[in-house]
């Protein structure tokens, strides 16, 4: 059995536009991914466990967003991770510059950590369904 504390999936892709509403449109008509304002999801399961069902949301944030703050890139990726107390113990015992921050959603937990180039990761262990 693989230890916990690993990503399992992208649970979103998110980026930065001057023109947000414009560029949604663009996405949606040309290719096919409608955010009407809370993403677009697109719905995956699990390769070894096909029976979990997942969603990776793609959306458009405002370029005022601070949400990435504070990193200067124009996007962020949001990774599924099976146990984020467990790989958030891992990172930290590596060195890995982790934002102190946590937000619980019902939908799940969130943390954040930073690359190399401080881009700004989330990390999502979402909640278990009833």
């Amino acid at each position: 059995m693989e230890p916990r504390g690993r990503i399992l999936g992208i649970g979103g892709v998110f980026f930065k536009s001057a023109n947000r509403e414009q560029m949604r449109e663009w996405y949606s008509k040309h290719l096919g991914l409608a955010d009407k304002g809370a993403g677009a999801t697109l719905p995956w399961r699990e390769h070894d466990n096909p029976q979990k069902e997942h969603v990776t949301v793609w959306t458009v944030f405002p370029a005022s967003t601070n949400y990435f703050d504070p990193s200067h890139a124009s996007f962020m990726v949001n990774y599924i991770v099976d146990d984020l107390d467990a790989l958030l113990d891992r990172l930290k015992q590596e060195g890995v510059k982790i934002d102190p921050k946590r937000m619980n959603e019902s939908y799940g937990r969130f943390a954040w950590i930073y690359d190399l180039d401080g881009n700004k990761i989330e990390l999502w262990q979402p909640s278990a369904k009833p």
